[in-house]
């Protein structure tokens, strides 16, 4: 526990504390922003003070010339009219003053406490810049953010639009005093897009962002589905070609033998025609030869 909470422990006591109050009890600033608190106090009082982090900083009194250990830390009165208000104001914050801010008003009063957070916005950066890709084909976009505090949300935009968080992954790590961040972008390319990371903390007005382009060309033609038709278009004009060739073939073969056939047939017919129309009682056939046979001639020798 630092000083600075024992001191307010000590005063805020029962019985201690007096009738002022402290606005507001809790405020969060931007790094190099002014932190405002307003304390009022109810009766009569002569001396104000305010410390930061258990350091006393600046003394305030009713009456006289205001005391403050640095420029970085002034208090006024809330009007010149009225000196029960005193506004102190914390200049170009940083986390060194990040913490308890305790003022205290001398007499029965006793001490009341605020607590000061202080943010830093650091840089946010989508690392592979513009990309020209195919139609169709997923794209992958880093953002990385560094030294900011606390890690900040970090979200995305196509076109002005914002993405759903399920097309990205956000992962926070810390490094030293602060935080760095990396988040992921998937999707698939179908039209030209900007396409936009954005971090943001609680004290900044407008997230800081990064914008890079995506341009997306026509997808080439898929050579492989045609290649694939014009072969299976290919083999069925073959398999019938086979086909009709086999069938062609059978169809002459037999045209032949039915012309043989009938060729023969012509020829029978034609001999037996021809058998026909010899003289009756002459026989076609071989001529045998006696040899017993003796002529006059041999027997005469």
């Amino acid at each position: 526990m630092d000083l600075g909470m024992c001191i307010w422990l000590i005063l805020s006591a029962p019985g201690v504390m007096g009738q002022f109050q402290v606005e507001p009890l809790d405020s969060t600033v931007l790094k190099g922003s002014d932190a405002r608190f307003n304390a009022t106090v109810q009766g009569k009082w002569e001396v104000m003070t305010w410390n930061v982090r258990g350091f006393l900083v600046l003394t305030v009194p009713r009456s006289g010339n205001i005391s403050s250990s640095s420029e970085q830390f002034s208090a006024s009165f809330c009007s010149t009219e009225d000196t029960s208000c005193v506004t102190f104001t914390i200049h170009n914050t940083s986390r060194r003053e990040a913490g308890l801010v305790i003022c205290t008003v001398q007499g029965d009063y006793g001490s009341k406490s605020a607590q000061l957070h202080v943010q830093e916005s650091g840089t946010v950066q989508i690392q592979e810049g513009d990309k020209k890709v195919a139609q169709d084909e997923e794209v992958e976009f880093n953002c990385v953010t560094s030294a900011w505090f606390p890690s900040p949300v970090v979200s995305w935009n196509l076109n002005g639009g914002t993405v759903d968080n399920s097309l990205y992954n956000s992962t926070h790590v810390a490094h030293g005093d602060s935080f760095n961040s990396s988040s992921v972008l998937t999707f698939k390319a179908i039209k030209n897009l900007t396409v936009e990371c954005l971090a943001i903390v609680q004290t900044l007005t407008k997230p800081l962002s990064s914008t890079v382009h995506l341009v997306v060309v026509p997808k080439p033609p898929d050579w492989t589905v045609l290649i694939a038709v014009l072969c299976s278009f290919g083999g069925f004009a073959l398999l019938f070609l086979l086909i009709f060739g086999m069938f062609f073939c059978y169809k002459c073969r037999k045209e032949k033998e039915l012309n043989f056939q009938d060729e023969m047939t012509k020829r029978v017919r034609t001999q037996s025609q021809l058998s026909g129309l010899r003289p009756p009682g002459r026989k076609q056939g071989r001529v045998t030869v006696n040899a017993g046979y003796v002529t006059d001639e041999d027997s005469s020798l």
